[in-house]
């Protein structure tokens, strides 16, 4: 049938489902324990929020299934690609992924553990391993000071303690 024959009322807007952290093309979807274990816990709850939806508005149901499906294909895709990687079997001298490392940049103290895209959460000290940060802190060991370019900017880093958890 032609749009022309079709209500204005009648047209839904497509669902824009929000897309995940952001992992470049061509590379590895590295993830802690607890961040697939994160991962499998939303799987869960998506399932469950599917199973439990009880929306009688036909539109409104297949909207919300919509979303919900959308989410769920998004997040089995980061599932199917995930590798985890172990902290405690890495190189315990230098930093790699999983590290938790605590270093002084322009005299103040930070500390961040090394993680996948998914569990990545400033607020919760951890930084995803394709952040510029993360990038400059890989391979360094106690001890190494280094500059890091941050733009236009240059800060020295000294790393003070390295960490798997």
């Amino acid at each position: 049938m032609s749009r022309g024959f079709v209500k204005e009322s009648d047209q839904e807007e497509p669902i824009v489902v929000p897309p995940r952290a952001a992992l470049p093309d061509n590379t590895t979807n590295y993830v802690t324990p607890y961040g697939k274990e994160m991962l499998e816990k939303e799987k869960t709850n998506l399932e469950k929020q599917r199973a439990e939806l009880d929306i009688k508005d036909e539109t409104e149901r297949r909207r919300a299934l919509s979303m919900v499906d959308g989410k769920l294909n998004l997040l089995m895709e980061r599932l199917k690609t995930a590798q985890v990687i172990e902290p405690k079997n890495q190189n315990q001298n230098e930093v790699r992924f999983g590290a938790k490392v605590k270093f002084k940049m322009n005299g103040n103290i930070q500390e961040f553990q090394i993680v996948g895209v998914d569990e990545a959460d400033v607020k919760e000290k951890k930084i995803a391993f394709i952040s510029p940060l993360a990038k400059a802190l890989t391979s360094k060991k106690e001890g190494d000071q280094f500059e890091f370019k941050l733009g236009e900017e240059t800060r020295p880093i000294e790393i003070l303690e390295i960490c798997y958890v």
